[in-house]
């Protein structure tokens, strides 16, 4: 995935955090001498409080993401996402995508690129508080790492922030592909102590359900926008997505899924290969210590015996008493979570499949 570039803790402040431009120049004229608090301490304030419940994304925001998306398919993009955090709803009132690989220079660019634009909407008074970002996939293979480590480089300024993942290739099947995702806060907990083993998700009571959490999407559209499109539509209710959900077509897309789902089987069978070797490994350590430690004491008792000093039982020299690396399991619980994924689209496509047969046999019955 192309990744985008995290701002500077510094940079993240001066650009969230600056007062809009009108307030800067009626400044002067205010004699409070105790300054009010600005908007985004408040909003940061309120988040510290109240636990994040719905997206609320404008149609023109939305419609900018679903054009960059599809237009780049096959290649997958993303954008930065910008708007308002208020009380229990983030709202997203502006977008704009990052360059690709081919067109910027590397991180440092992309990075002096972004801070570029967000000054830009700045000094036309347009919404420039970071909220989150978008993301294009391919048949919901968004599970990674890099999503993972992306989100903590994000939420080192941002507490409450989203990515908004969009499928262009399962839209194209009549259904709107668009989740807002975050990290769970245990799940976060965990990663930063420093690794995913076995016995910090048992302590925690994690399971590969409790990493990712969606949050309910709205859409929203001013006014002016809905008597726009009032004006503009047409007699025909029918649009292309309704043409989209009669296609019988189905074996490209559920050929793909299956494939991918065979691959995460294999990928899951090689970290449990892994954790078995460890399991293995450690028994077999164990077992050489325990060997190890009797012939010391019978060696300690023979020179008590003979009126010498014991030695002693540990020895941290030898290579059967330095520790494991155990596996982390982090790859497993996404591995298992993109499973899930493929099959929850498979049940459903397979489903709406099954229902569209039915439905031309009824056709065909009743019109020979």
């Amino acid at each position: 995935f192309l990744l985008p570039a995290s701002c500077s803790a510094a940079e993240t402040q001066e650009l969230g955090r600056h007062p809009p431009l009108s307030r800067l120049r009626n400044s002067n004229v205010m004699a409070d001498p105790a300054p009010p608090m600005n908007f985004a301490a408040m909003a940061q304030k309120e988040a510290g409080e109240t636990p994040l419940r719905s997206v609320q994304i404008d149609g023109q925001v939305l419609l900018k993401v679903l054009k960059h998306c599809k237009e780049c398919m096959p290649s997958l993009v993303t954008g930065q996402l910008l708007g308002l955090d208020i009380g229990s709803t983030l709202e997203v009132t502006n977008a704009f995508p990052f360059p690709s690989e081919s067109e910027d220079g590397g991180e440092a660019d992309g990075a002096n690129y972004q801070l570029e634009m967000m000054r830009c909407l700045r000094e036309v008074n347009v919404d420039n508080n970071t909220v989150g970002w978008y993301q294009s996939t391919y048949l919901g293979s968004y599970q990674t790492v890099e999503l993972i480590e992306t989100f903590l480089n994000y939420q080192e300024n941002i507490k409450r922030c989203v990515c908004l993942v969009y499928d262009p290739y399962r839209s194209s099947q009549g259904v709107l592909a668009l989740k807002a995702l975050k990290l769970t806060s245990t799940f976060m907990e965990v990663y930063r102590s420093g690794g995913v083993s076995a016995e910090a998700l048992a302590r925690s009571n994690i399971s590969w359900q409790d990493i990712f959490e969606e949050i309910p999407i709205c859409i929203a559209n001013s006014t002016l926008h809905s008597v726009l499109m009032n004006e503009i539509e047409t007699e025909n209710s029918a649009n292309q997505a309704d043409f989209d959900r009669l296609v019988l077509s189905t074996n490209p897309y559920l050929e793909k899924n299956l494939e991918f789902l065979t691959e995460c089987l294999d990928d899951l069978q090689a970290e449990q290969q892994k954790l078995s070797f460890f399991n293995r490994n450690q028994a077999r350590q164990a077992q050489q210590q325990a060997q190890w430690l009797q012939k010391r004491r019978s060696e300690n008792f023979q020179r008590r015996a003979a009126g010498e000093e014991p030695l002693p039982e540990e020895d941290p020299s030898n290579p059967i008493f330095k520790s494991l690396t155990e596996p982390s399991k982090l790859d497993s619980l996404l591995i298992t979570n993109q499973i899930n994924n493929y099959c929850s689209q498979i049940n459903q496509f397979a489903g709406q499949g099954m229902e569209k047969l039915y439905l031309m046999q009824g056709l065909h019955t009743e019109n020979p």
